[in-house]
């Protein structure tokens, strides 16, 4: 196992669950950490609450922008990235394609914008963890768009992974997550969503953000972890809901 004691770390789109979550746990590590995010109002909130945590307010929607940043960033240990969207979900019947595209252009994209921006900024023998979803691999109702932005990131993982060895790059593929990522759903709505998953589960409820982190943590200091997606979804069955 590997100490992330003073290792640098960049966690994109850690301004709130898993990804702040992460950072909050690297703290403690005593870990170099730098979260980047779109809401400034967010990193600062992490900010007040961890002052050593340092923040970048940065759309990874732009390269250019992105460019600039790991231009001045010095050498990474460990990249985590968590940057995500809620377009593309829904029956395919009535699935807008149009949302689809901009579900690819808030997730697929903007992981693919900072990876790549990234890569010369990496260590060797450091690490890159994408963050994904159980609906790339789960076959849910509903989930046919998610399932093509997250499987495209996954199926990409053991191909980056021999193309930049021995830098290691996984992903890690969340179930059900109690992440403000479920804030566009009306409270009812959220409610019976997760009321129905939970039904699906073994475990029988949502997950914690901290339990995605803790396994993004283990990804990072287990140098023998390499290529792979690891599910973390709490045991899913057949359930009628999408992710």
């Amino acid at each position: 196992m590997t100490t992330l004691n003073k290792s640098k770390v960049v966690i994109a789109g850690g301004s709130s669950g898993i990804g702040a979550a992460l950072a909050r746990i690297l703290v403690e590590d005593g870990a170099d950490i730098t979260v980047i995010g779109r809401d400034a109002g967010k990193l600062n909130l992490l900010k007040t609450a961890r002052p050593s945590i340092e923040t970048v307010a940065l759309d990874a929607c732009d390269r250019a922008a992105v460019d600039a940043f790991f231009h001045r960033t010095s050498e990474i240990d460990h990249l985590v990235i968590t940057l995500s969207s809620s377009k593309g979900g829904g029956m395919f019947k009535d699935l807008s394609l149009q949302e689809l595209r901009e579900g690819f252009d808030r997730k697929f994209w903007p992981q693919l914008n900072v990876l790549q921006a990234a890569l010369p900024r990496m260590k060797r023998e450091g690490s890159v963890t994408l963050v994904t979803a159980v609906s790339a691999g789960g076959a849910l109702p509903g989930t046919s768009g998610l399932a093509a932005i997250n499987g495209a990131l996954e199926v990409m993982v053991p191909v980056l992974s021999l193309e930049y060895k021995p830098l290691r790059v996984n992903a890690v593929s969340p179930g059900l997550i109690d992440t403000p990522w479920w804030d566009f759903l009306p409270a009812a709505a959220k409610e019976q969503v997760f009321k129905d998953f939970s039904a699906n589960v073994h475990v029988g409820r949502p997950g914690r953000p901290e339990e995605i982190a803790d396994t993004i943590r283990h990804i990072m200091s287990n140098g023998y972890i390499n290529g792979v997606t690891i599910r973390c979804h709490g045991g899913l069955g057949s359930a009628g809901v999408f992710l």
